[in-house]
């Protein structure tokens, strides 16, 4: 059976983007493949966090994993960090990184952009991620658009692994649906919707209460005119809506148009707004029982041990081919 392996930062409220161009492809993916979701903390902290608060984001991340649909009796839910191999695969691949390489990574320029100091873990967070996906030997990696960079560093450095120390790593590939892989700010459908962007009406959190969300879309920029159509060119922002609640209500896009048709924004939004409540609703509810339960650290910790089986016999082959004495 192929492997999928994701993961997503602690770093923020996961929006209902996350939701529709991720956590609802891991439900899915879950069903047909092996899969190891994580909760990528080592990675957050490539940027100042603040302890109290990553380690309640991180539960918070984890329990929605669960309550979005992803069964840990199917896929391992753990934490990057609770499986050590990670960190030493990350390390090696880094000894065989360029640095130019890595200075070409465009999330880095990005972050990096007109801060008078940068740590290395930033720098060098693509070796590390690339040792999270061939810990597992990965074949399928959901990722946005934004990290498909980081994913060709990967399959280069599998590559320079196995042409230096014999055939090893698969060459992962992208998962990216066609549908649904991306939602655009509510403030600006030019930009992906982000939890860590500063304006909180940029973004539907998922565990926004209903009235919250309500004035959240009521407030969202729509194009000029007043006709509901599907064209990302020509209207992106209200296209980018539409795309929103064809995911929330199961409607294609030519039926959320002929439904508005002649109706306006007004009405859309309205009705837009209660097609995403109710669809965070039963994710909220299960959120809230898994975090009252007391059951998301076992669930983690079996995870963990169920990834670490696997990590560890990876690194262990790897450390051997490339010359370590592993008694």
């Amino acid at each position: 059976m192929k492997r999928v392996l994701s993961g997503i930062q602690p770093s923020g409220q996961l929006t209902i983007g996350n939701y529709i161009g991720a956590l609802r492809n891991f439900v899915k993916l879950q069903h047909t493949y092996e899969c190891f979701f994580m909760i990528v903390d080592l990675h957050a902290i490539t940027v100042p966090q603040e302890p109290a608060a990553l380690r309640e984001q991180t539960e918070s991340v984890a329990a929605l994993y669960i309550a979005a649909g992803i069964d840990p009796a199917r896929a391992a839910v753990f934490l990057q960090s609770n499986v050590r191999a990670h960190a030493e695969l990350g390390w090696l691949l880094t000894t065989l990184t360029y640095m130019g390489e890595l200075e070409r990574m465009t999330q880095f320029k990005d972050k990096s952009a007109g801060k008078e100091s940068v740590g290395a873990g930033l720098f060098t967070y693509p070796s590390l991620m690339a040792a999270d996906i061939l810990i597992y030997n990965a074949d399928l990696i959901p990722v946005g658009e934004d990290q498909k960079q980081h994913l060709e560093l990967t399959r280069d450095l599998a590559g320079r692994f196995n042409g230096r120390f014999g055939d090893y790593f698969h060459m992962p590939e992208p998962y990216i649906p066609e549908v649904g892989a991306r939602v655009m700010s509510l403030d600006d459908a030019s930009k992906k919707m982000s939890k860590s962007n500063p304006n909180p009406g940029s973004y539907i959190a998922m565990l926004d209460e209903p009235d919250v969300i309500r004035k959240k879309i009521s407030r969202a920029v729509t194009d000029s005119g007043r006709e509901v159509k599907y064209d990302p060119k020509e209207k992106p922002e209200v296209s980018n809506l539409m795309g929103i609640y064809s995911h929330c209500a199961d409607m294609s896009v030519a039926e959320i148009e002929a439904k508005y048709e002649g109706q306006g924004y007004g009405a859309f939004k309205k009705d837009l707004a209660e097609v995403v409540v109710a669809a965070l609703e039963p994710i909220q509810q299960r959120y809230k029982e898994i975090r009252s339960s007391g059951e998301l650290h076992t669930i983690l910790k079996d995870g963990a041990e169920r990834a670490a089986a696997v990590a560890d016999a990876t690194l262990r082959d790897v450390k051997e081919r490339m010359g370590f004495l592993v008694l």
